[in-house]
């Protein structure tokens, strides 16, 4: 859609965007008045109009009249959606970091907090020690046993070794008391689904403690060995947290399944990780249905588990011979209300949480979490979310993958309160949960936004306690996010860019920076970013352009071991060296445009991105093959709509007979839909089934389905 400028904006078009007559001459009015202070056209305009004049009521598609009007004819892409200004920029934690500290850090580079800001980051990079020791300084990071160095050189790390000699325990810092927080504070709010009218639920850190602590002492009594493996595969409920914590309080490695997973992937993730014992649910609650989930455990021949009962009863039926339920496994230690437990204390390197990502051989990759793990992440969120004392954070997500965990140290050890829905959030139930919690920095994936803005259940709600949003798991849609943007009177974006290996993100935004719509305005603080061009050689720094990304190796807080495949292979082999450092691969195509941003454009290798869940190629098509007789092979492919947003999967089909009917295709894609939500994941589906003559193959017989996914972005819908 083509828009007008905005001096040549008229009443009748603000009318024809859904705005009553009166109304509409009101804000052509007021259009007309900010035009004169702030000028016709580019982010000055657009910063005057989005904080002056639009608000959550007016029709979506005046804010995007207004929005494009600002920038036709613009010349940098992608254009600023928000800008910083200087009283909030000074506000941050980075912000009065550098207001205390910026001349000594920088030198005599140090202008303020938002024009040196790219300055701390370059010095975060090239200053590791200093800036790490600082910024652990900051958040109040305490060790039992101190680090003897920050970091150092080691063979078997090309990063480096980080923090050596450093012992402490990463849930132990969760529940600390320190100048953040007392013991009354409120760390955790929750509702369940359907509880729209009653007040919001809430947990102090002391009642948080005597939980955990309660749980960490009933896990003693299973006799297991300190660092036994033991799985989590639960919704993430207040209890789901509590278990959690526990786990790595007392020296055990949780291993984190996701509870939309089928049996025999539940298996696949136990028998990696040879957990020992499994915390699970009865049943899921989803809207007015209830899905079993320990049916699914016992399918999947877990070890030895504890069942919790969903609906709060404290008698389970049919539980296997050894399992316990949830009642009887507390009743195992005697509580008072001056129960404790004495954190377990281990080395930085020792593991506390096995998590996994999918790999292109179809076996998930086993990605083992440090103590470290955790300090990156709430740095991440320190630095670039800004989250810090009196916050209150919701992401919807789930133990089972990276943003869980995250989410967990993210809050408590940033002395924020997190919060969470017990229930389906793509509805009003959650955006109330939100309005109600007075939540202040929301954490999405782009389905869900997209789900909200199809639906408006965000409408007559009020969203004035959030600070920021971030997007992680998929590509962002402009239009979405003007929309998600639109909900909170414009409060920014935060892209946000990782890995479970990561442990957090390598590229993100700022509160420092002007941040653009579905765009990275930054590497995230410590990371360095290449991107490799046809040949496989970084382009020159700064220089805009599009190819494999590459990372310097130099992380704190990133994997340096796999469970099930060599650690080296997967992230080192075969990269460039540059200035002595072998570039870590990461497998995404990115592109930095000449404005500075980056943009991710999907995988380089088989693995796509199905609604925020990577998953490889492989593994659908293992699925999909045997799906009919008419099959000869199939080729799965991740495709990314033309107006942007996440992946459809689209599955390309070489059929035995080659004269198939359109109705047929119809009836296949149904059928795989059905295959892979009942053996892989509920929540994947097929968008479209393209029949092909034959798969694209290397001369060593390997299907190219990059190349595949070249011809299908091309198409205009499927």
């Amino acid at each position: 859609m083509a828009y007008r400028a905005l001096e040549d904006i008229t009443v009748e078009e603000i009318g024809a965007a859904g705005v009553p007559p009166d109304e509409a001459e009101r804000l052509h009015a007021r259009l007309r008045r900010i035009l004169l202070e702030s000028g016709s056209s580019g982010p000055e305009a657009w910063d005057a109009i989005s904080k002056r004049l639009l608000s959550p009521h007016l029709p979506f598609p005046l804010h995007q009249m207004l929005y494009y009007g600002c920038y036709v004819g613009f010349d940098s892409e992608p254009p600023p959606a928000w800008i910083p200004n200087e009283e909030c920029a000074a506000s941050t934690n980075i912000g009065r970091l550098l207001q205390r500290r910026g001349k000594e850090l920088l030198g005599s580079r140090y202008e303020d907090p938002i024009s040196s800001f790219a300055d701390l980051q370059e010095f975060s990079v090239e200053n590791p020690e200093a800036y790490w020791k600082m910024i652990l300084e900051e958040m109040g990071i305490s060790f039992s046993v101190p680090p003897s160095c920050i970091l150092r050189d080691h063979d078997s790390y090309p990063g480096g070794q980080w923090m050596p000699g450093a012992c402490l325990n990463s849930a132990s810092l969760c529940l600390s008391l320190n100048d953040k927080r007392g013991l009354d504070d409120v760390v955790i709010l929750w509702r369940d689904e359907g509880d729209d009218s009653l007040p919001v639920h809430t947990m102090t850190l002391k009642e948080l403690r005597t939980q955990v602590w309660l749980v960490a002492n009933a896990l003693d009594t299973l006799s297991l060995s300190k660092g036994s493996a033991i799985a989590i595969d639960m919704q993430m409920t207040v209890t789901a947290v509590i278990i959690y914590l526990a786990i790595i309080l007392a020296g055990y490695v949780v291993v984190s399944i996701a509870d939309s997973f089928a049996p025999n992937e539940i298996a696949t993730r136990l028998k990696i990780a040879n957990a020992k014992a499994i915390f699970t649910q009865d049943s899921i609650i989803r809207g007015e249905k209830e899905l079993p989930l320990y049916s699914k455990v016992v399918e999947a021949l877990a070890p030895v588990a504890i069942v919790i009962p969903t609906r709060g009863s404290t008698i389970i039926k049919g539980l296997r011979e050894n399992d316990i339920s949830w009642h009887d496994f507390l009743g195992r230690v005697e509580y008072s209300k001056d129960i404790t437990y004495a954190a377990v204390e281990q080395p930085i390197e020792a593991f506390t949480n096995i998590l996994f990502s999918s790999g292109t051989t179809g076996e998930p990759k086993a990605i083992p979490w440090r103590h470290a793990t955790p300090l990156k992440a709430a740095a991440d969120a320190w630095a670039h979310m800004d989250i810090r004392k009196g916050d209150v954070v919701a992401w919807p997500t789930n133990l089972g993958w990276m943003m869980g965990p995250w989410l967990v140290y993210a809050s408590l050890i940033n002395g924020a309160s997190m919060a969470l829905y017990n229930g389906i959030p793509l509805g009003s139930g959650f955006a109330k949960f939100v309005q109600d919690a007075r939540v202040t920095m929301l954490g999405v994936v782009p389905s869900i936004v997209r789900a909200w803005k199809s639906t408006n259940c965000t409408m007559g709600l009020n969203w004035s306690a959030i600070r920021c949003f971030s997007s992680t798991g998929e590509a962002s849609s402009v239009d979405d996010y003007l929309w998600l943007m639109g909900r909170a009177s414009y409060k920014p974006v935060i892209e946000y860019c990782g890995g479970t290996e990561i442990g957090g993100g390598f590229v993100t935004g700022s509160l420092l920076q002007p941040q653009a719509l579905a765009a990275f305005s930054t590497p995230a603080m410590g990371c360095k970013l290449f991107i490799l061009d046809s040949d496989g050689n970084p382009l020159p720094e700064n220089a805009a352009g599009i190819g494999e990304l590459a990372l310097d190796p130099t992380m704190f807080g990133a994997s340096v071991t796999l469970l099930n495949a060599d650690h080296y292979d997967v992230y080192f082999k075969g990269m460039p060296v540059l200035n002595g450092k072998l570039l870590r691969r990461h497998g995404d195509e990115f592109e930095r445009t000449a404005s500075g941003y980056y943009k991710a454009h999907g995988r380089t290798d088989d693995t796509m991105n199905l609604g925020g869940i990577k998953v490889s190629s492989v593994e659908i098509e293992r699925i999909c093959n045997g799906v009919g007789s008419s099959i000869l092979e199939t080729a799965a492919i991740g495709v990314p709509p033309p107006t942007g947003g996440p992946e459809q999967l689209v599955m390309a089909v070489v059929f035995k007979d080659q004269s198939v009917l359109e109705e047929n295709l119809e009836k296949l894609r149904l059928a795989f839909n059905s295959a892979l939500q009942k053996r892989l994941n509920p929540l994947f589906k097929v968008s479209s089934v393209v029949p092909v003559p034959s798969l694209p193959r290397t001369a060593s017989n390997k299907v190219m389905r990059r190349v595949l996914r070249q011809q299908f972005s091309k198409r205009s819908k499927f």
